[in-house]
């Protein structure tokens, strides 16, 4: 299982980078989970648009879903000029009923709700939700195959249920929009110490800040959330590949 990072930034992205997208790859299956404002242009340095299989998103906020539109638009125009691909399965749940239905656009892409109390099957993948702390619904996933398992906390503030949840992970992918002297539980996210905490409660073999704030050093966030969790921190970055 490899996952390679498109875009890591909070809200929006900074100038020639991308928000929120992350593309994983097993047993040639490609599958995107989130796609936000910058990740198509950005996409294409890794592979082409009509050659995802499978989307999977956490959540409707525009720095996680801004670029579906001009997705479903490319693989349309691909397809006018031979590269006709199979029908995006995107896979969304379905509690804004207004942006789940833009999932679905002609024969390009279709949406499909997912259970959040079920688990998922998505090619080589099994994905399990659990329910963040957010201002909108959203959910975190723990993506399994090949006998290695990934977590991506998605956005949200800390929660006592995430321990258990990401117990044991190989890679632990957390958003980390505040610094540690800050307090993101009222805007639905999480500083550096929660990230610590929440590594080190779950023994997760390696830890990656993502949704990264756009003030201050960031690197100051790996050096907060060290001083709890001992294991490997790393900051998202652009075309990052980590391979379980």
């Amino acid at each position: 299982m490899k996952l390679t990072i498109i875009g890591f930034w909070g809200g929006y992205p900074k100038v020639n980078e991308a928000s929120t997208g992350y593309l994983l790859e097993h047993e040639g299956f490609k599958l995107m989970i989130d796609f936000g404002s910058g990740v198509l242009a950005k996409i294409q340095n890794f592979v082409q648009p009509e050659e995802l299989d499978a989307m999977v998103l956490s959540h409707y906020h525009p720095d996680h879903v801004a670029d579906i539109g001009v997705l479903q638009h490319a693989r349309l125009i691909q397809g006018f000029l031979g590269k006709k691909s199979p029908q995006l399965p995107i896979y969304g749940h379905a509690q804004d009923k207004q942006e789940f239905a833009k999932l679905t656009y002609k024969n390009i892409t279709k949406g499909i709700a997912y259970d959040p109390a079920k688990k998922l099957t998505v090619g080589p993948f099994t994905i399990s939700f659990i329910s963040a702390v957010h201002p909108v619904p959203c959910y975190a996933m723990r993506i399994e195959a090949g006998g290695k398992s990934m977590v991506y906390t998605a956005d949200t503030s800390f929660k006592e249920e995430f321990i258990p949840f990401a117990s044991g992970a190989d890679l632990l992918l957390s958003e980390c929009n505040f610094y540690g002297n800050q307090d993101g539980k009222g805007a639905g996210h999480m500083n550096s110490f929660d990230n610590g905490k929440l590594a080190d409660g779950a023994g997760v073999k390696q830890l990656v800040l993502t949704h990264l704030p756009h003030y201050g050093d960031i690197d100051q966030l790996v050096s907060e959330a060290s001083t709890v969790f001992s294991g490997p921190i790393t900051l998202a970055r652009e075309g990052l590949e980590i391979t379980l």
